[in-house]
């Protein structure tokens, strides 16, 4: 499996341990090849205040470098504030987030950011977006320059470079943002809904590029997503979270072929995985 977690899931979840019971199930043995370590991870906002809201109840896994993992989850279950911590710009209550062993504390280099909406300054053109962590990391100028024009390429946005924003189609903006998130070279790219305002059509073009621009960089990439089919497509494997607080429910592997065609979409096969996936909610977007 590729992505493993630390406590068994079963269709009941377990109940939560009576007070003063500080039992909890050991964590997988480290492994070599864990690139981030997610141990009992429990984020309460407004810690002791009348309006206290848990967001993240004893969340346990591993993720091992170069793997693409979705997460799925119902709306306010904390996807969102998970990938924000995984990020280093939230904290946490409680538990640890490793990467290669370290403690995750505030942001980092090795680690790509890509949103929801692109974020593009709209009074820089699409290089000079795409060259701006360069600046803000205080890279050399003309190695990063060398290494935007790639990634443009890379994303198929060559010839857009002195375009500014408001001149490209939203799906463009986003491949914009991509290249911007892989400046610096990092070996981590969270994405947090990144296709989630894009049209159906769009949508579809954008998962072919991702997975090409997965395979061509690399890169362990961690999806947010409100798409079953989305998730199955680009996923290596898919985390199913519960209600809030969010907790793991499934870790479902997704072992179809790649490279990944649309047409796999109508296959017995994807539809089974999806299936699975969907059956952990109700009518009601959450889970039986």
């Amino acid at each position: 499996m590729i992505l493993t977690p630390s406590v068994p899931y079963s269709d009941r979840m377990p109940s939560r341990p009576p007070d003063g019971d500080d039992s909890r199930q050991p964590g997988p043995s480290p492994s070599p090849r864990d690139l981030i370590r997610i141990d009992h991870l429990r984020k309460v906002f407004g810690d002791g205040t009348p309006n206290e809201l848990l967001a993240l109840d004893d969340v346990s896994c591993s993720i091992q470098e170069g793997d693409f993992v979705s997460i799925v989850g119902p709306s306010g279950c904390g996807k969102s504030t998970l990938l924000r911590i995984l990020a280093g710009l939230l904290d946490y209550s409680d538990g640890s987030v490793t990467l290669d062993g370290a403690p995750v504390q505030g942001t980092r280099r090795d680690i790509g950011v890509v949103f929801q909406n692109p974020v593009l300054l709209p009074w820089r053109t699409i290089l000079d977006n795409v060259l701006l962590p360069a600046e803000v990391l205080g890279l050399d100028m003309n190695a990063a320059r060398v290494r935007a024009r790639a990634l443009l390429a890379m994303v198929r946005l060559e010839g857009f470079e002195n375009r500014l924003p408001s001149q490209l189609s939203g799906g463009m903006q986003q491949r914009a943002s991509i290249a911007r998130a892989l400046l610096h070279d990092p070996r981590i790219l969270l994405m947090d809904e990144p296709f989630g305002a894009l049209d159906a059509m769009t949508r579809e073009q954008m998962n072919l590029e991702l997975q090409r621009i997965w395979t061509e960089s690399r890169k362990t990439i961690v999806l947010i997503t409100h798409s079953i089919p989305e998730a199955v497509f680009l996923g290596d494997v898919v985390l199913v979270m519960t209600a809030r607080p969010g907790a793991l429910r499934r870790v479902v592997p997704i072992d179809l072929p790649r490279p990944r065609t649309m047409a796999l979409t109508a296959t017995p096969e994807f539809g089974e995985r999806a299936q699975e996936i969907r059956a952990f909610f109700n009518h009601a977007g959450s889970f039986d």
